[in-house]
């Protein structure tokens, strides 16, 4: 299907049309360059009928990109002005299969809430969970919508997000590494994420002052574990929230004291004077058992 993605002029225009004044505090940088949607649609192996999760369309750029490519979009958009006038924007440009629900997408917990959303032409389309999230996620929030995502929709197998660089270099790094961190070891439990390519800071309006990349984080199978995602991640959290301490004076606190740290991690097998940078999320998956059987 041949839809006529926003060019720059359209862009502003709605902009205009709408007395849109893009805001930081939403992270608004609005995409006008078709092929780099294109380039983004392509990488997110978009299949026909497939239904796809957007995040902050924004003015519809991606989502008309997704709809080219045969997509059934649901876009959740937290701008009710925006919101309003997306269905309108689409069907100009020749989409039709999109649902858009008016919120804040990260509290949005309960799937259910995506059923029977109206299409854009007023009829009521009770489609199958999104299997894949595609989205240009606003800077400001994108780590705690990318682990909100994974938490919260499971059936979601596959999310490709355009993040800051810096966030992107963040989720896919490995162990020991400088920007190894929090973030990184969470998104680890779900999946494995991996760089997917670069977008030029010249394609948005306005031009932000960040460089932005695409990461493709692919889901894997639930992890049979006898410890708690929960706990797993509140060792990452006291694990990092004193990065360049050793693990033993790190979790001291948790522990009660530190020689009863070091017991509990000697129990896991991690030498107590390595720090929470370099451990995998297995090692704290190991960490969060011994502390539990110990």
């Amino acid at each position: 299907m041949a839809v006529s993605l926003l060019t720059p002029t359209q862009v502003r225009e709605i902009c205009r049309v709408l007395r849109i004044q893009p805001t930081k505090t939403l992270g608004q940088n609005f995409v006008h360059d078709g092929g780099t949607v294109r380039k983004i649609v392509a990488a997110s192996q978009v299949l026909p009928g497939e239904h796809v999760l957007e995040v902050g369309p924004g003015l519809g750029s991606l989502t008309l990109g997704l709809l080219e490519a045969g997509a059934r979009v649901t876009a959740i958009e937290i701008d009710p002005l925006l919101a309003t006038a997306l269905p309108a924007t689409v069907a100009g440009h020749g989409g039709e299969a999109l649902r858009v629900l008016n919120r804040d997408a990260i509290h949005v917990t309960d799937p259910g809430c995506l059923q029977d959303l109206p299409l854009i032409n007023g009829e009521h389309a009770n489609w199958q969970a999104p299997t894949k999230l595609v989205a240009n996620l606003p800077y400001n929030v994108a780590v705690p919508l990318v682990l909100s995502v994974l938490e919260h929709f499971p059936t979601i197998g596959e999310l490709l997000v355009m993040v800051q660089t810096e966030v992107a270099q963040r989720l896919c790094a490995t162990p020991g590494g400088r920007v190894y961190g929090v973030p990184t070891v969470k998104v680890a439990w779900y999946g494995r994420a991996t760089m997917a390519g670069s977008i030029s800071r010249n394609v948005f309006w306005p031009v932000p002052n960040v460089d932005s990349s695409l990461v493709r984080i692919e889901r894997t199978a639930p992890r049979e574990v006898d410890v708690r995602r929960e706990d797993v991640f509140a060792l990452v959290d006291a694990a990092f929230a004193q990065r360049r301490k050793t693990l033993r004076a790190a979790l001291k606190h948790r522990a009660g004291s530190a020689s009863r740290a070091e017991e509990i991690l000697q129990a896991a097998g991690i030498d107590p004077m390595r720090r929470g940078e370099t451990l995998s999320v297995e090692e704290f998956i190991s960490l969060a058992r011994a502390e539990a059987t110990v």
